[in-house]
């Protein structure tokens, strides 16, 4: 295993753990480039997050992150509107209110208190 890979470990294991399609992992000229499809937009986000855990200003260079959403993602964006809840979005998409603060717990912590302008993950059906 070279050096970026175990300085990026944490960040393969954790795609290997999302069950990105198409993994790929190479080294080339110092530079690792790591390529894939992933499920949704929050594991997307998360990937990020792992990464900038790693490398806090993105200023290494020691990396190329090529991750796309699948186009067949299991979940939507919804902009939360006055006078919304959880249980009145859920049913404009077929789901409960709970899958709805179960995908956005990062975002809500109380499923009763939700703000105009957010921006929630929408599980399909």
């Amino acid at each position: 295993m070279s050096k970026l890979n175990d300085k990026y470990s944490n960040l393969i294991q954790q795609l290997q753990s999302l069950g990105v399609a198409g993994l790929s992992v190479r080294e080339q000229d110092n530079v690792l480039y790591i390529d894939g499809i992933l499920a949704s937009e929050s594991d997307k986000e998360k990937a990020w997050e792992t990464y900038q855990l790693i490398d806090p200003d993105f200023r290494a260079g020691d990396l190329v992150l090529n991750l796309a959403v699948s186009a067949n993602s299991a979940e939507e964006e919804y902009e939360v509107k006055k006078g919304d809840n959880l249980s009145s979005i859920g049913k404009k998409y077929g789901v409960s209110w709970k899958d709805i603060f179960e995908v956005n717990k990062d975002i809500i912590s109380n499923p009763d208190l939700i703000q105009p302008g957010w921006k929630l993950r929408i599980p399909k059906k």
